[in-house]
């Protein structure tokens, strides 16, 4: 998992380089506002991509330690519900934080 993560991280440094790189040689043709642009969809991308991740692996251990629960008492289904809707939500906020990114 951590090597899996280490190589997306190395890969979005990668394919940051690449378009700065790429806006370097318009900087006379008004290149300052397609810069900012570019890092405004980096930003939001990146607010949306951690979000989700971080809230894909919450549900993955709530809902495994859920199950071990409801195995053993199956009076705490009802308790144990919330939780995995909380860690859904993760998703939601980094959802509106780019949205608030790409609109401002």
């Amino acid at each position: 998992m951590k090597k899996m993560v280490f190589l997306l991280v190395i890969l979005l440094v990668a394919g940051t380089v690449i378009f700065a790189q790429d806006n370097e040689g318009e900087e006379g043709q008004g290149a300052p506002a397609q810069n900012v642009s570019v890092w405004k969809y980096f930003a939001a991308a990146l607010a949306v991509g951690i979000s989700c991740v971080a809230g894909g692996i919450a549900v993955g251990q709530i809902g495994s330690a859920a199950m071990g629960a409801m195995s053993e008492n199956p009076e705490l289904s009802g308790k144990a519900l919330p939780y995995a809707g909380l860690a859904e939500g993760i998703c939601l906020w980094g959802f509106l934080v780019a949205l608030l990114i790409l609109i401002f």
